[in-house]
């Protein structure tokens, strides 16, 4: 397995988008001091064979926490920003934001473009508890969304439903949403600790992951929200940011499906490259980067040690993939 590493100097990464017109670029928010101050940077990489070369940069006057790519147009990207700002970029235009909205009052940490047919909108969650909607222009926001009595780390639609998105928080509760009605659909207690982020299953419209603080991954079949299908055990460190690729049957294992799990992450340190089917979550905890795979219902932990690296300060992008199988969750009585 090849690692392409690209190093920003003095930013500290926060979100990897991959575009869905071209395979090959990703867009990537970016800020300095982990966005405690400074300003912060967007990027737009592509993946070429020798590596990840830059295809555009701009500058923002607050960190840049999230990302995420229109879904109608290929050149368009939107942003969230610690002003309290959602900014629209376009690859073909090198200075300005085509738009700025500012709405929010604390840090906007979790933008994300709908994926649904017929459907164009964005959604934003902040610090301030709040989550708005947002037509494509960022004109005056659609509608805001209350019910987090914490910050709220990411927000995600659903790529089947069309108005449905999913939020998590640091009240420790992942909430499902209803845009049309303007209403919280569903409200789990997913951990006992900060949620950083969660991410819907791309081949069941049921199925969402969340990455905690606590250092587990849960997912959940949202059908039987009692308690998570899996729980993924290894890290020592929270859990920054998933990505859920897909959830397939597998004739071969009667009664499991199969789960592919996909994470994109920045840490300051390049670690060595992974053993063969490993990297399933990565994230820098201590003196090594973990791996974690789950077997059943558990999940065995390996180590991979950093490399003897200069301390300068840099960022590094790492993209990895692991297969695993996972037994679907039991249906309620009825």
């Amino acid at each position: 397995m090849t690692v392409k590493v690209f190093r920003s100097p003095a930013r500290h990464g926060y979100a990897v988008e991959v575009s869905p017109y071209i395979p090959s670029r990703v867009a990537c928010a970016a800020s300095q001091y982990y966005g405690i101050a400074g300003c912060g940077t967007l990027l737009v990489l592509d993946q070429t064979e020798t590596g990840l070369t830059l295809v555009r940069s701009w500058e923002w006057g607050d960190g840049l926490f999230d990302v995420a790519w229109s879904e109608g147009n290929e050149h368009i990207l939107v942003a969230g920003g610690g002003d309290g700002s959602l900014q629209l970029w376009d690859t073909a235009n090198h200075s300005a934001p085509l738009r700025v909205a500012k709405e929010h009052t604390q840090e906007v940490y979790a933008v994300d473009w709908s994926q649904t047919r017929g459907e164009s909108l964005i959604v934003s969650g902040s610090w301030d508890q709040t989550v708005k909607v947002w037509d494509p222009a960022l004109s005056p926001s659609l509608t805001t969304l209350r019910g987090h009595e914490g910050v709220i780390y990411s927000t995600i639609w659903s790529p089947h439903i069309p108005g449905c998105f999913a939020s998590a928080s640091g009240d420790g509760t992942l909430r499902i949403w209803d845009v049309k009605g303007a209403v919280c659909r569903l409200a789990i207690p997913a951990h006992k600790a900060e949620i950083l982020s969660c991410d819907w299953c791309k081949y069941d419209q049921n199925v969402v992951a969340t990455g905690s603080v606590d250092c587990t991954v849960c997912v959940w079949d949202l059908r039987n929200i009692r308690q998570p299908v899996n729980q993924l055990l290894g890290h020592t460190y929270a859990i920054r940011r998933l990505k859920v690729l897909g959830l397939q049957p597998t004739p071969a294992s009667p009664g499991y499906r199969r789960a592919s799990f996909r994470v994109c992450l920045w840490i300051r340190l390049q670690p060595a490259y992974p053993q063969p089917g490993g990297g399933l979550f990565l994230g820098r905890d201590g003196e090594g980067v973990h791996t974690c795979m789950p077997v059943g219902g558990s999940a065995q932990c390996s180590s991979l040690k950093r490399p003897q690296t200069s301390e300068d300060d840099f960022t590094s992008v790492l993209v990895f993939e692991h297969f695993s199988p996972m037994k679907p969750a039991p249906r309620p009585e009825p």
